[in-house]
């Protein structure tokens, strides 16, 4: 019989992207989502579960139904600016919402779980190649949140003997190449959707906030992966788990850094648009660089970023914002 794997966040971006992969490996995904920030269409690839972390009734439900031998755990709320306004949602959704997933979980008997954490557990640290045992410092709420779910995994771990993968990645970026998903958030927030959506003519431009930051051109810089090489680690995690190899933290980036500015470069070159843009100031909660220094994934996981470099991730992006139908 084959496996189901409970993907919460599963009709989301990357929760989306991450169903395909797991039934190309043979997997059942059963994507669980309140739809808040992800939409209907994007679940093609197993079973749906319209519900809310926070509704434990509906949680335990779906364990009852599905009987998954693993959770993978997207569902968030992941906007650093509105973290730092309102962190209170954060913590209520992100954290509470966590809770009851891996109680539900203990409760099912269902033992493993990948959780999807961000390099915003590690704050601003300038010049630092991050890797996992980096001291974990977070500057906003969203970070904060994320990190705090992690030590009630650790914790559940010790307790409770629930197995876990963790991973802390970088900025996802680009779309399944077949265009069957990708990126459609509501608001979208994220660079290289937005630089698109303003050289399609679908805003008027693109802001970028901030140019003074001690970088080498005063944008950010950020550790880019593609959302393909991104899922496909996923995959690998639990499979790394459903062989009892044992509880572990990973980072997942490319291990190189672009500025805001180089992406716009690559852009140009990809598009052969010049996107128009406007300068803003500062965002809150934004560190000057994220950069990953860690080869932990390579050696231990097998796992090889093949897409992510900044010209395929912009192409897949494009092709998928060119699909016809497509709105934002």
């Amino acid at each position: 019989m084959q496996q189901h794997i409970l993907v919460t966040g599963g009709a989301g971006y990357i929760g989306a992207h991450a169903c395909k992969a797991l039934a190309r490996a043979g997997f059942v995904p059963v994507a669980f989502d309140n739809l808040s920030t992800g939409w209907a269409e994007a679940v093609k690839f197993g079973p749906f579960v319209q519900g809310d972390l926070m509704d434990s009734a509906a949680l335990d439900a779906a364990f009852s139904r599905y009987r998954p031998v693993a959770v993978v755990h997207f569902a968030a709320l992941s906007l650093v600016g509105e973290s730092m306004k309102d962190p209170g949602r954060y913590w209520r959704t992100n954290v509470n919402g966590s809770l009851n997933l891996v109680e539900a979980a203990v409760k099912a008997g269902c033992l493993n779980l990948v959780f999807s954490s961000t390099c915003a557990t590690y704050g601003d640290q300038d010049g630092v190649l991050l890797d996992e045992e980096t001291p974990q410092h977070p500057i906003n709420a969203y970070g904060a949140s994320k990190k705090a779910i992690e030590e009630i995994i650790k914790n559940f771990g010790a307790a409770y003997g629930l197995n876990h993968v963790i991973f802390r990645y970088f900025n996802v970026a680009g779309a399944d190449p077949e265009a069957e998903v990708g990126e459609q958030h509501r608001p979208e927030t994220h660079l290289i959707p937005l630089m698109l959506d303003a050289i399609a003519g679908r805003r008027p431009a693109l802001t970028v906030f901030g140019q003074d930051y001690p970088t080498p051109d005063g944008t950010c810089v950020r550790d880019y992966v593609h959302v393909m090489d991104l899922v496909d680690a996923h995959v690998k995690g639990l499979e790394w788990l459903l062989v009892g190899r044992g509880n572990r933290v990973f980072n997942l980036g490319s291990g190189q850094g672009f500025s805001v500015r180089q992406v716009l470069d690559a852009s140009r070159v990809v598009t052969n648009r010049e996107v128009p843009i406007v300068m803003g100031a500062r965002r809150e909660g934004d560190a000057a660089s994220l950069v990953s220094g860690s080869v932990r994934a390579r050696d231990e996981l097998g796992w090889a970023p093949k897409r992510s470099t900044l010209p395929v991730m912009i192409a897949d992006a494009l092709a998928w914002s060119q699909k016809p139908g497509f709105s934002r």
